[in-house]
């Protein structure tokens, strides 16, 4: 198989495999939640991006395999074309890629939780159990803290982010860039700036240090 064929069956299957799961699950919830609860989850909005992929995906492989168009083009030019495309969107198809394989995708549970409006791009929900906590994992997610021991403003990797909706309550976990240590603060996210605070409860600190650790492995 030539380099562009095999571009494409690549692209096909991965992207065609995110289609098919999302497009079911929009079908299978739809009996059951209110158009504008649907109309919120971000793969509704997104799911016409990818649709439009995956018909250039097969019109590049509907004409690469006409012999007579082919000598006229040559077929690193498809690879370009579908790259451009993939760039131009590459939010949007990431995103798609995080919601295939999110908890929400699916769920028809009457929601407390933020759900798809607190969704940051490229993050997903690992973990809820439908009443009280859900657990987010993020990509490319990082803060800028101050160590209370030194002073020193360091950067942190967000490992995660939960939300507790029976104390109306959430968490972020970071770790250090440098170090590696870890640190588990209330989460309050702002408009224009989100704030942390010291968690004192050993009981609720504890609750969220199992919650995380139970999903994280």
């Amino acid at each position: 198989m030539d380099k562009v064929h095999q571009f494409i069956k690549l692209e096909k299957d991965k992207y065609g495999k995110i289609f098919v799961d999302i497009s079911y699950a929009i079908d299978n919830v739809s009996p059951f939640l209110d158009k504008k609860i649907l109309a919120r989850r971000k793969y509704t909005a997104k799911i016409p991006t990818l649709k439009k992929y995956i018909e250039l995906i097969e019109s590049a492989e509907s004409e690469l395999d006409t012999k007579k168009f082919f000598k006229k083009l040559k077929g690193d030019k498809y690879i370009s074309l579908l790259e451009s495309y993939k760039n131009d969107h590459l939010e949007s198809l990431s995103q798609l890629e995080k919601c295939a394989n999110c908890e929400c995708l699916s769920c028809t549970a009457d929601c407390k939780f933020d759900s798809c409006l607190g969704c940051k791009i490229g993050s997903k929900i690992v973990y809820c159990d439908r009443e009280k906590i859900n657990v987010t994992k993020h990509n490319n997610f990082s803060i800028n803290l101050v160590n209370d021991r030194t002073g020193e403003n360091n950067r942190y990797t967000v490992l995660s982010t939960l939300q507790d909706i029976k104390l109306d309550k959430k968490y972020i976990i970071v770790e250090n860039l440098l170090s590696k240590e870890k640190f588990i603060l209330y989460y309050y996210p702002g408009i224009s700036e989100d704030s942390y605070g010291e968690i004192s409860n050993a009981e609720e600190f504890d609750f969220i240090v199992s919650t995380f650790q139970s999903v994280d492995q």
